[in-house]
């Protein structure tokens, strides 16, 4: 079984012959910028670049999947949100809000084919024709939840779900409708499955806000969006992991505040379960030991797809991660 299929079988928790690892958000680090010389912010705009350090998560990491957008902006931009792209070891922020709640919001015509998502979609292309045999191509759109942020700012977007409600409702209504079309060009450039990253944390969305205003919403992606999706949600997710099963999303990308164990509880027999893996204790600050240890954890708890919880910091050095690849699959090996 190539890694591609390893990869995509794990993501529906099918069969596999080994576990599956991987990252369905940023690998990149400054270290692994120097390693392949493709730095940012050259690598959120020029595929090429962009090609280049994502690829690195298969040819220097060992993962088993390419996801080449390490940025949350590319679709924003695209909307009309001023972006500062950051610098080599700074990523890219919005600037500053596009609308006031309640203003209508306008998703271009053109969304998918303006600079900012083009990008990524040629990159895409480039890693399906070089790696699309071997290695499994993910893409990654944000959520609703996620571009209300972007579009009016995160306080208040957070206001106005409890003081505007029914205009959160229908912003997201719209916003998700960005989601959906970035989201099919990304499977017609050649993405296998898609990270969508909606930051829907517990530190701003209660779980009963998540299921009053987002459970339906990641419900109906999920059937709108013709390949498997990857919910990716920051932070102690316990809360709503049940919510998430619900909605009938293939994998759930889990930070490591979730006990590896509990969640897998949570997810029980049908979702999938990524990630995981402390990006501060163990990506970024692990020895040897805590690594071996931490690759014993997620084996024992069943965790389908071993690797970093989030965007991996910047400043962290990529040979944790190639150890923690490499501890998979001895102890997968030993039995251990």
């Amino acid at each position: 079984m190539k890694a591609r299929d390893v990869f995509i079988s794990a993501l529906r928790r099918g069969e596999t012959p080994r576990r599956a690892t991987g990252s369905a958000t940023s690998v990149a680090t400054v270290d692994l910028m120097e390693k392949t010389g493709a730095y940012f912010p050259e690598a959120h705009l020029d595929a090429d670049v962009m090609a280049r350090l994502a690829e690195a998560g298969l040819t220097v990491l060992g993962f088993d999947n390419i996801m080449p957008l390490c940025s949350v902006c590319h679709e924003s931009a695209a909307m009309g949100c001023d972006v500062d792209w950051g610098k080599r070891d700074l990523m890219p922020t919005i600037r500053k809000p596009l609308y006031r709640m309640g203003e209508e919001i306008r998703i271009p015509a053109d969304l998918v084919k303006r600079k900012e998502a083009r990008v990524p979609l040629a990159a895409i292309g480039i890693l399906k024709k070089r790696h699309g045999g071997e290695a499994a191509i993910v893409g990654k759109v944000f959520g609703p939840w996620t571009l209300g942020y972007h579009v009016f700012g995160v306080q208040e977007f957070l206001i106005s779900t409890i003081l505007a409600p029914d205009d959160v409702k229908r912003a997201m209504d719209t916003l998700k409708e960005a989601t959906v079309a970035y989201a099919r060009a990304q499977i017609e450039a050649g993405a296998d499955a898609l990270c969508l990253a909606d930051h829907a944390t517990r530190d701003l969305c209660s779980p009963d806000m998540y299921r009053d205003f987002l459970k339906d919403i990641h419900a109906e992606l999920t059937e709108r969006i013709a390949c498997p999706l990857i919910l990716h949600i920051c932070g102690d997710t316990a809360d709503r992991i049940g919510y998430i099963r619900d909605t009938g999303v293939a994998c759930f990308h889990f930070d490591s505040k979730v006990n590896a164990a509990e969640a897998r509880a949570l997810a029980g027999g049908k979702l999938s379960l990524m990630g995981g893996t402390s990006n501060f204790r163990i990506i970024r600050e692990g020895g040897e030991e805590e690594i071996a240890a931490e690759a014993a954890e997620k084996l024992a708890a069943g965790i389908d797809i071993i690797g970093p919880e989030c965007a991996v910091p910047l400043d962290a050095p990529y040979a944790n991660m190639q150890a923690l690849v490499a501890q998979v699959k001895r102890q997968e090996r030993s039995g251990a």
